[in-house]
């Protein structure tokens, strides 16, 4: 018997969790009613160290420029990037998290620090902006669910935090735990709190990977993980984690949300690969969204998302399709 698989254009934004999930998800009572609390609503404060300023989501942010481009491809409309998000606390629907993510309060926002590290703390949000300048990056970005867009963020290496926060040499995995407030958050059912997700060492510490604060030259919109989450331009979207309150330090591989979850599906690694397809549907192609139009352009997926010169010698010797 001849098995179809489908093709790129023909993924459903629900395919990403197993049917039953999503149906319980719907059977919630979801309102739709909630407007957006904090978009653009909050003016300029004082920059902190010349480099960040101490404000809600969507502020313009003082940047640094870099050298980090994607000349093949035009930039994602800044609407498009902010009103498509996967951020399953505010719904599954791709425009669920910019009409309920404004709940979420991102001031004051701290993130702690733990495991094995030299001296545990727990740093305000304001504090971590302020380490370094702050660059704007034009990364590729690419979603599990084969679409893709090209989008400017703004952050600074994470290895640079890491650095700051001095881990112990024993510490070989960075965890981060994403904010789980209940009072405005909803995960499908079967998806438990806190969402998780984690990074090899070498790979929180390579260049490419951003600690990112902000996006278009704003800070981050809630529903794109405001006020603090990851970027890691080489893996599937889900490994870079979003509003995180906790950073771990850890020396064996810890659990993620999705690998945990479906192992068979979400690998621990989950480097983008068009040569492993996931379960349900092919990764060789994917729906480039960077322009406004409704019929999105199909395009290869590359190895690595496009990156596989600057990161490629990490997997030297590792059989990406058994740790995939």
């Amino acid at each position: 018997m001849l098995l179809r698989v489908k093709q790129a254009s023909e993924i459903t934004s629900s395919e990403i969790t197993p049917k039953e999930t999503v149906e319980a998800f719907y059977r919630m009572r979801r309102s739709r009613r909630d407007v957006l609390k904090g978009l653009g609503a909050v003016g300029a404060a004082a920059a902190l160290g010349g480099f960040a300023l101490d404000a809600e989501a969507e502020t313009k942010l003082n940047t640094v420029p870099s050298n980090y481009k994607v000349s093949d491809r035009e930039t994602t409309p800044e609407a498009k990037a902010k009103s498509y998000n996967n951020f399953y606390e505010f719904g599954t629907d791709k425009g669920d998290p910019a009409r309920h993510a404004g709940k979420l309060k991102t001031r004051p926002w701290t993130v702690k620090v733990e495991g094995l590290v030299k001296t545990p703390k727990t740093i305000d949000i304001d504090t971590i902006m302020g380490y370094r300048p702050i660059e704007e990056r034009v990364y590729r970005f690419r979603c599990v669910e084969a679409w893709s867009m090209v989008i400017p963020w703004a952050g600074y290496p994470l290895a640079e935090f890491i650095k700051a926060m001095d881990p112990l040499p024993s510490a070989k995995f960075v965890q981060f735990i994403s904010d789980d407030d209940d009072k405005v958050m909803e995960l499908p059912s079967g998806i438990e709190f806190p969402y998780s997700e984690g990074l090899r060492m070498d790979e929180a510490m390579h260049p490419l990977t951003l600690l990112t604060f902000g996006s278009y030259g704003q800070t981050l919109a809630n529903q794109q993980g405001a006020p603090i989450r990851v970027i890691v331009p080489w893996k599937y979207g889900f490994k870079s984690a979003k509003s995180i309150v906790r950073v771990k330090f850890v020396d064996k591989m810890p659990k993620t949300t999705w690998n945990d979850m479906a192992p068979d599906e979400y690998g621990f690694y989950s480097n983008v690969n068009p040569s492993v397809d996931h379960p349900r549907w092919s990764q060789a192609h994917e729906r480039l969204l960077n322009t406004n139009s409704l019929l999105p352009k199909i395009v290869p997926t590359l190895p690595f998302n496009g990156y596989a010169n600057e990161i490629g010698a990490m997997y030297a010797g590792l059989d990406l399709r058994r740790n995939f």
